[in-house]
């Protein structure tokens, strides 16, 4: 039967229940500074390599604006030739500042959602 137990040796036979608490304990002991320095290592490994992705996510961040400033001067100048210079400056600064407005009254509206959820969540736990 492939279930039976292998037979007892004299070591076996000798041991006492204090010696395999001690056993179980340095095995206990021995997979937790395992699990500390597996742990320690990908935290290494994380923090190396975080500033890299940090630093190309800025660099993407900081192309896209400069991709959206060119689309403003190529507005400004497009508008230019129908409305003038300072027209077309004016034009195109409304339109960003009413698209601005509309992102930030989004953005206060998700906020006192936000806000009145954690209100209310507060008020039925106590």
């Amino acid at each position: 039967m492939a279930d039976e137990l292998p037979p007892l040796t004299d070591d076996d036979a000798t041991r006492s229940l204090s010696d395999d608490v001690r056993q179980l304990v340095e095995d206990g002991r021995t997979l937790v500074e395992a699990e500390l320095a597996f742990q320690s290592s990908r935290a290494k490994l994380v923090g190396a390599r975080i500033g890299g992705i940090a630093g190309m996510g800025a660099l993407a961040l900081a192309l896209v604006f400069f991709a959206l400033m060119a689309l403003t001067v190529g507005l400004v100048l497009a508008l230019a030739e129908s409305l003038g210079p300072w027209l077309a400056t004016l034009v195109v600064t409304l339109a960003l500042l009413a698209l601005a407005l509309i992102v930030a009254l989004a953005a206060r509206r998700r906020w006192r959602r936000l806000s009145a959820l954690l209100t209310t969540g507060e008020e039925a736990s106590q």
